[in-house]
């Protein structure tokens, strides 16, 4: 909303039922929808932003893709477009319609119980000619419809099956391990083209993000840049901005992990406007406008080799299962690549359980010109105790922290 607004581009807000007072506080237009209402009445939508002059939707999380789908297709009078974005939102279609365009992925099955795992895995064993005494093959779980790591479960052996697996694991998407080195894109389409190409490459995943690349990953660009296009060309997408994870070897072999066609998680919008110096978030929003011109869209975006340092942050989750305090270290505040954190001491001392790679208690950010030192400062802090309980000595410099700050990008 603050990109749209710096850019004199006015929007409508879609927010979930409970936001009203905040939006009608801040003045900000909107309508109050229940996203999970999937009925006939659905089209109710479509015809009240129409008649505010809406005529692009733009998907900010997960949940939100097949609505803003469903929407552009009602705007452009194309219902293809929300079968296109369907493929976003099931796993299992995605890695299928990959496959049948060439596409390098795993090898994949759907999974209704544990039976249909156990095959897999057997399968999987024999087709790798793994003998009972040879470290087994890793195997992936993932629910069809998640966002990102949400639900993710590794199988090495028949016994993780039983010990790993319950009835809310199902159904799913089963897949065999990609080897190489796993990173995620940020590539903004307008007319079927790649208009701008970010590669945020991840130290440890989950926690760590790194923008742009390094120097070795990124002179890959041409490579990943063809596994992108392949990609735009069998989705068939012709506006917005897609998030793709791939893995890629030392001989350059590019493998399709999945794709989303949302904000991307782990704070990168916000790497990507420290390090490239545009705003991500309006030119997601150009880009899914058909009638933003050539001429908009260089304005906003740089050339691929004009970026201003490199910008990384370390999402912390406390180790401890109570906590009361937090402890930054001076070396930290006082080092020059450090730019920011949010960490704070919550409400209540009991951690939450961490679901997927989400709800981290904090952040903290870096930038430099030196691409090691910045992966070297990730490794370190990601490796370092923040969060203090009851248990730890006192220590002048374990103070709660500030609260976090307002952040336009989901955890």
């Amino acid at each position: 909303m603050e990109g749209l607004d710096k850019i004199g581009r006015p929007f409508v807000a879609v927010v979930p039922p409970g936001f009203e007072a905040h939006m009608e506080e801040n003045e900000i237009p909107y309508v109050a929808w229940d996203f999970s209402r999937l009925n006939e009445q659905s089209s109710e939508l479509a015809e009240r932003l129409m008649s505010m002059g809406v005529n692009v939707a733009v998907p900010l999380f997960e949940e939100t893709v097949e609505w803003a789908g469903a929407l552009n297709g009602r705007f452009r009078e194309d219902p293809r477009l929300f079968t296109r974005y369907l493929l976003f939102r099931d796993k299992a279609m995605m890695k299928r319609r990959a496959q049948m365009f060439g596409i390098r992925v795993g090898v994949f099955e759907e999974a209704e119980n544990k039976e249909d795992v156990t095959r897999f895995l057997n399968r999987v064993k024999k087709a790798m000619v793994k003998l009972d005494t040879d470290e087994a093959a890793m195997v992936h779980l993932k629910p069809t419809d998640a966002a990102g790591a949400m639900g993710h479960v590794t199988l090495r052996s028949l016994e993780d099956v039983d010990k790993k697996l319950g009835d809310d694991n199902f159904p799913c998407l089963l897949e065999t391990h990609l080897e190489g080195q796993e990173f995620s894109c940020e590539a903004f389409i307008h007319k079927g083209k790649v208009r701008f190409l970010n590669i945020t490459e991840y130290i440890k995943l989950g926690h760590t993000n790194f923008v742009p690349a390094s120097p070795r990953l990124e002179k890959r660009r041409p490579v990943i840049l063809r596994a992108i296009e392949s990609l735009v060309k069998a989705f068939e997408i012709e506006y917005g901005m897609i998030h793709p994870e791939f893995f890629i070897t030392d001989d350059d072999v590019v493998s399709f992990g999945e794709v989303a066609a949302r904000v991307p998680g782990g704070h990168i919008f916000e790497l990507i406007q420290e390090a490239w110096g545009f705003d991500p978030f309006a030119a997601f929003a150009l880009c899914c406008d058909p009638s933003t011109t050539d001429e908009e869209l260089d304005a906003i975006f740089p050339d691929p080799g004009d970026h201003d340092g490199y910008a990384g942050c370390v999402m912390v989750y406390p180790r401890k299962k109570k906590v009361n305090r937090v402890k930054v270290p001076d070396a930290l505040l006082e080092h020059p690549y450090y730019t920011r954190h949010n960490l704070f001491v919550p409400v209540n001392s009991k951690v939450a359980e961490r679901v997927a790679f989400g709800n981290h208690y904090g952040t903290v950010f870096f930038k430099g010109a030196d691409p090691e030192r910045v992966r070297d400062l990730l490794v370190e802090y990601d490796n370092h105790d923040f969060y203090l309980g009851e248990d730890d000595p006192p220590d002048d410099e374990a103070a709660p922290a500030k609260p976090p700050e307002a952040s336009a990008s989901p955890a």
